[in-house]
């Protein structure tokens, strides 16, 4: 490419899109704690206290229509943000996609599971992904799918 282009060698990459990368021998490690920090200020949840759980166990949430009305703007931007965030922190994802579905019509209920997961995030903001395999450098993924407590499908991938 060095004969088509012109190049030139900045050093080695530690941000893309937002993304804090940090090359090491043992792997390649990927997070967005900066990202994170500036989601609970936005929000206005920096001080608020921290959770060690995504989802308290004992609430369902359901599609409620006598509950009390969020702004549901607000609840996008929120939902929005912790997508963004998923990139790299794949232990949200569930708990943010049970949030989605509730974005058409959110109840407080609602934003209050929304809101336990940004306190989850400040209580793991240093948390990420390692990527690549210390003995051949090369990338692999995977995956299980359960219904309940019973496994239906799984994959990997090198």
């Amino acid at each position: 490419m060095q004969a088509e282009f012109k190049m030139s060698m900045i050093g080695e990459l530690t941000h893309f899109l937002r993304l804090q990368i940090r090359q090491q021998d043992s792997g390649i490690f990927l997070s967005q704690s900066k990202y994170a920090k500036n989601l609970m200020k936005k929000f206005g949840l920096e001080s608020a206290s921290s959770v060690r759980t995504l989802m308290s166990p004992n609430v369902k949430l359901t599609m409620e229509l006598l509950g009390k009305s969020v702004d549901p703007s607000l609840y996008r931007s929120m939902i929005g943000s912790l997508l963004y965030l998923t990139a790299s922190r794949p232990d949200i994802s569930y708990s943010v996609g049970v949030c989605v579905r509730y974005q058409a019509n959110p109840k407080e209920s609602h934003m209050i599971a929304l809101k336990r997961i940004i306190k989850y995030v400040k209580t793991t903001v240093e948390f990420g992904v390692w990527v690549g395999n210390a003995d051949d450098k090369k990338s692999n993924s995977g995956g299980c799918f359960y219904v309940g407590n019973n496994l239906v499908s799984w994959m990997g991938k090198e």
